[in-house]
């Protein structure tokens, strides 16, 4: 053992410093990795142990080592023609352009939808040729196409219509479309059913008879695909030969927060397009980017954890609670007064999102107590809770919440007279998106759809309790019958003078971290709980010392009314274990590192 960290080679199956059961009541146990291939790491790329079992843990293997923490785009983006009716949606797309045919977009409110939508803006902007984005109010229209939204873009002259991350269960809305004359072009990426809808091409790497083994795609990833094939069929066409081809690259600012945002997994393609992505919105050169981070009083350049918790719920605030095309109207626009207004709105809204949510959220958790102390409800797979109060515009995110605190699939439905609309959130190994689309087909849903991490339905009310059912004895087999495990994985042990900058900045090098490559977590063994207190909105801030010296800052988020919470404020000048994820902590020119903390326990023996 060092004075910067603890040997991470633990047996697979022990408790991590014998934690069995911490202040949260769980497990600490290290992730499985290999420790040879662990060891070879380190020596091969020159990193610390550590890191070597952070990327064994992640399945790295010997031979891949470089290319993973080197990561480019030249070598893993794939020939767009792999995907099903790419090449017929960009010879429709080219031969509008060319025909001077008016093509808008039809895309939903949320991030993966704005970054779409914003992208084929800008794209089409960079040619020469004029598009129509059109945003449909979640509260008014509902999620994806509907016939009068597409009619009426018909009636303004549109020929094309491209919907973004929606259409692929929208066969009324687009059969309407097909009889007023719309070409559509589908470019989504949710779980398709065997019959798909009515439309010129639809692009998805999630229908049935695609093989091209892109289903982890954002319907940003999609869209960028498509957007590559675009140019390429124009290129081909000569549309180029008097103007200069625009570098399709300065985009994945947007590619990599739809990305993040809609949390697929942040590994292969997804992996390296975020990666690029990050290093483009360093840049700033996105107005609408800029003018976020300056409202979040962001002093550092961004990462996936700023797209994920600072930009996403600002856009996605628009269509929850105010203006539904706001988000894509801020990521499109070069105009810094006009980004920065629009990201000034949607701060307002993100706060009043904020305080609706709180109530929501505190009459959700009540509902999911109740359940889990009656009977052997506790056991059951899936937080089902519905409520005739709720604001549909939040529900999602409430469903987030309640999925991380008892760490199973949560379902939240809005109930509105006869009808309610729905949205859960799944854990790694259950797929929702698919348990929703069944139900669809076993007739329980006026609609529904998804993908794996997230879904929404509209149910109607006398088929609530048969819906409830359904899903839960679905997802129940799909667990296995058994409930969540409550083990945290660990990726070692460090101490606090351990828990250093330069390990911090290291491992970043193995980034960028999400759904699917998970951001690694370290115990810090022993530290001493120099100062707790209460910040913020029922936040924990701790100072933490070492027995062999120095300090680590430590922050742990809306939970000071839980057991953690109560168990750090309550431990000044104790010694406590404590598990969580490392940070920068940048402040007026000084580069430190924090500790967001998920959980503690102490030790043994005090």
């Amino acid at each position: 053992m060092t004075d910067a960290a603890f040997s991470s080679s633990i047996e697979d199956n022990a408790a991590v410093l014998g934690v069995a059961q911490s202040v949260s009541a769980r497990l600490w146990q290290q992730r499985p990795g290999d420790d040879r291939t662990a060891q070879a790491l380190s020596q091969r790329l020159g990193v610390p142990d550590v890191v070597g079992r952070v990327l064994a843990a992640r399945g790295v293997g010997l031979e891949d080592g470089d290319d993973f923490l080197n990561p480019t785009l030249k070598s893993a983006l794939p020939d767009p023609s792999r995907l099903r009716d790419m090449d017929k949606a960009a010879d429709r797309l080219a031969d509008a352009i060319m025909a001077g045919q008016k093509v808008a977009v039809f895309g939903d409110y949320d991030v993966d939808g704005a970054t779409s939508s914003a992208l084929l803006d800008r794209y089409f902007r960079a040619i020469g040729v004029g598009l129509t984005v059109y945003i449909p109010d979640r509260q008014k229209e509902g999620y994806g196409p509907n016939g009068p939204a597409l009619v009426a873009l018909r009636e303004r002259g549109v020929d094309v219509v491209v919907t973004v991350d929606c259409g692929i269960a929208s066969f009324e809305a687009l059969q309407i479309a097909a009889d007023a004359g719309l070409d559509t072009i589908v470019v989504d990426h949710h779980q398709a059913e065997p019959r798909l809808p009515v439309a010129h091409a639809v692009v998805n790497p999630n229908r049935l008879d695609d093989d091209s083994g892109l289903g982890q795609l954002a319907a940003v990833g999609v869209c960028f695909l498509l957007v590559v094939a675009l140019n390429r069929t124009l290129r081909a066409r000569g549309w180029f030969a008097n103007s200069r081809e625009p570098n399709l690259l300065q985009w994945l600012d947007l590619v990599a927060l739809g990305t993040v945002c809609d949390v697929v997994p942040l590994t292969g393609l997804n992996r390296v397009l975020v990666a690029q992505g990050l290093k483009v919105a360093a840049r700033r050169d996105n107005p609408g980017l800029a003018a976020l981070a300056d409202q979040a009083n962001m002093d550092q350049k961004p990462g996936a954890y700023h797209f994920g918790f600072v930009f996403g719920p600002r856009l996605n605030a628009g269509g929850r609670v105010g203006n539904s095309h706001l988000g894509a109207k801020l990521l499109a626009t070069d105009d810094m007064d006009e980004a920065q207004a629009i990201a000034a709105k949607l701060d307002e809204f993100n706060l009043e999102r904020r305080e609706i949510e709180a109530g929501i959220q505190a009459q959700a958790m009540e509902q999911a107590e109740a359940k889990a102390t009656s009977g052997n409800a506790g056991a059951q797979p899936l937080l089902f809770l519905a409520d005739q109060r709720w604001h549909q515009g939040v529900i999602g995110i409430v469903a987030s919440r309640l999925k991380d605190r008892y760490r199973r699939p949560a379902i939240v439905v809005a109930l509105d007279g006869e009808v309610g609309k729905g949205s859960g959130r799944s854990i790694p190994g259950v797929d929702l998106g698919a348990a929703i689309t069944a139900a669809k087909q076993a007739g329980l849903l006026l609609a529904g759809g998804g993908h794996a991490m997230a879904a929404g339905l509209t149910v109607a009310l006398d088929k609530l309790d048969a819906l409830d059912a359904f899903l839960t004895d679905r997802i129940g087999q799909a667990m296995d019958g058994q409930p969540q495990s409550h083990a945290l994985g660990l990726d070692g042990v460090l101490t606090v003078s351990g828990a250093s900058r330069d390990l911090f900045d290291t491992l970043e090098g193995a980034g960028p971290y999400g759904a699917g490559h998970p951001e690694p977590r370290f115990a810090i063994a022993n530290a001493d709980i120099v100062k707790a207190d209460l910040v913020g909105q029922n936040h924990v801030r701790v100072v933490l010392a070492g027995a062999r010296g120095g300090r680590l800052k430590g922050i742990a988020f809306g939970i000071a009314d839980s057991p953690l919470g109560q168990a750090l404020l309550s431990s000044r000048g104790r010694a406590m274990h404590l598990a969580g994820h490392l940070r920068a902590d940048d402040w007026q020119g000084r580069r430190g590192v924090q500790l967001f903390i998920e959980d503690a326990a102490f030790p043994e023996k005090q």
